[in-house]
């Protein structure tokens, strides 16, 4: 059985080196922290480079509590064969790749403990079909423990994309994050500061409402900033995220120049 095991692992780590070596660039977009809108960052920078004319692939990493499909709308159920998994396609042309694609109802909940997790990223990472795309992004859940690990010990990344908000709270939780990062060699990119502002409806002027977000740039170049608007929220829920309009053309250019 052991030698099963061995046979089993030196397969799959084959099969994922194939397919990552089809893939122009692979960046990691996390945070540590919960409710700082990793999944809606993700979303639009992979809406971006698409409108970039560049092929995009968003793997939803979050496996208990996966949100990448709903943003876009998306509920097909992906096509398997001997092969691999074939990602579902956004209308944008976005592959994508969640386990709430294979549930029989998004509302079932994912019990799993942490070993059999690490073997859903690793499975995802080699059987899925992403063929020659341009990026692959990879949208991590909250923390710094059993997903992070395994993707990060698995392939090599070409870059991460740390997500943050203004308070000080939650800068001091995706700190750890960071120093993961930089303690399994994975490079830093830069933060993207999410609900960073509001505009006020009547004026136009600038509303911090968490803060002035000074204490949440961790010692790191700020690469996007990306506001409070209920617009967001509403193509969220409406599964059109890929409509919103936002300039992420720093963020582009860094991972453009990696």
């Amino acid at each position: 059985m052991e030698s099963n095991l061995k046979e089993h692992l030196k397969v799959q780590k084959m099969n994922i080196d194939e397919r990552m070596s089809k893939i122009g660039k692979k960046i990691a977009v996390g945070s540590g922290k919960g409710g700082v809108g990793k999944s809606v960052v993700t979303s639009l920078i992979a809406s971006y480079l698409a409108k970039q004319g560049k092929t995009v692939g968003i793997l939803d990493l979050d496996i208990t509590g996966p949100s990448i499909p709903m943003m876009f709308g998306i509920d097909e159920k992906p096509i398997g064969g001997s092969s691999g998994i074939i990602p579902v396609v956004s209308k944008s042309g976005i592959k994508i790749m969640s386990m709430s694609l294979f549930l029989p109802n998004n509302e079932d909940a994912v019990i799993w403990r942490g070993l059999r997790i690490s073997g859903a990223v690793s499975q995802f990472l080699a059987d899925v079909l992403w063929e020659d795309i341009d990026y692959l992004l990879f949208d991590l859940p909250p923390g710094t423990s059993d997903v992070q690990l395994t993707l990060m010990q698995s392939i090599k990344l070409d870059g991460f994309i740390v997500v943050t908000s203004p308070q000080i709270l939650a800068s001091t939780i995706v700190k750890k994050a960071v120093s993961m990062a930089e303690e399994l060699d994975v490079k830093v990119l830069g933060v993207v500061e999410n609900m960073a502002y509001a505009s006020c409806p009547t004026c136009g002027k600038k509303i911090d409402i968490f803060g002035n977000g000074e204490n949440s740039k961790l010692g790191l170049p700020e690469i996007g900033s990306i506001p409070i608007d209920p617009e967001i929220s509403r193509l969220c829920d409406d599964g059109k995220i890929e409509n919103y309009q936002i300039d992420l053309d720093k963020i582009y250019q860094i991972i453009e120049d990696i």
